[in-house]
């Protein structure tokens, strides 16, 4: 099958309508009817996704600079925007290597038109609910050494898996993986604790369902996200707000993209943080 007949531009998708979120220009007329209802439910939601991208490249930064990381998985990447895992991984480490994996075919697309020029950078389908396949992948495993730290990055994709076993399966599987010294990061959506947000958040959720996005969006709590990184030690500062992840990581240049609204905006409504797996495999 073409990967243009798997496109179906008709129903939203969540990789689209983050993009849409972030500014992008890479959606459909469904994708930004979508994101529009999810605005007006939760105008907090372009000020979201800009902390949840900048968590991520203040992940990337710790772990190729301080963590000494030279190769990276990114699974579920969206669609590339600025600051790129790629991007900011080699800014640090000129011969980083990144693997990206997604299960959308336009994120493919994009993806691998933007790595047509570099050799130390691949587009993978792949799924996070199939960690094994995804592993397997014979692109994957020419440029990714298992044997060695691996950066995963998890960001705004384990919720879209509904089914709780499923995602701890799934996590077990990349856990049991990964070699001594790999770095895991993870953000996910978490219902705030103040009333006011929460029903914010819960009205947001509510447009996904509603419109019959492609995927759904499953909130867990504290001690689930704590449960994904069983066996992993988690780096300070925990598991915070988006914009709480070592702030001081980001980039002076280009200067960080302000957030609608201010720090205060973003927060409440995701949880991430870093995770190291230990000398004992």
């Amino acid at each position: 099958m073409e990967q243009s007949d798997r496109i179906d531009v008709r129903r939203p998708n969540v990789a689209r309508m983050y993009d849409c979120y972030l500014g992008g220009k890479d959606n459909y007329a469904a994708d930004r009817e979508a994101a529009e209802k999810v605005i007006a439910a939760t105008p907090q939601t372009p000020a979201i996704a800009r902390a949840n991208r900048a968590f991520l490249r203040r992940a990337v930064r710790y772990m190729a600079a301080d963590a000494g990381i030279d190769q990276f998985i990114d699974i579920g990447c969206g669609l590339p925007t600025q600051g790129n895992v790629h991007q900011v991984a080699q800014d640090v480490r000129g011969d980083a290597r990144v693997a990206y994996a997604d299960n959308d075919p336009v994120v493919l697309a994009h993806a691998r038109a933007l790595l047509a020029d570099d050799q130390n950078s691949i587009a993978v389908e792949g799924d996070l609910a199939r960690p094994g396949e995804l592993l397997d992948d014979p692109r994957l495993r020419a440029l990714i050494d298992l044997d060695r730290p691996v950066g995963l990055l998890l960001i705004s994709v384990a919720h879209c898996i509904s089914d709780d076993a499923v995602l701890a399966d799934a996590m077990a599987a990349l856990r049991a993986a990964l070699a001594p010294g790999s770095h895991v990061a993870l953000s996910h959506i978490n219902l705030p604790p103040s009333s006011d947000k929460r029903s914010v958040a819960l009205q947001g959720n509510r447009v996904y369902a509603d419109m019959h996005v492609n995927t759904v969006m499953t909130f867990r709590d504290r001690e689930q996200l704590t449960g994904l990184l069983d066996g992993l030690d988690m780096l300070e500062p925990g598991l915070v707000d988006l914009p709480d992840w070592r702030p001081e990581l980001d980039a002076p240049h280009p200067a960080p993209i302000p957030l609608p609204g201010g720090q205060d905006y973003a927060r409440g409504f995701y949880l991430c943080g870093v995770a190291r797996k230990g000398d004992v495999r």
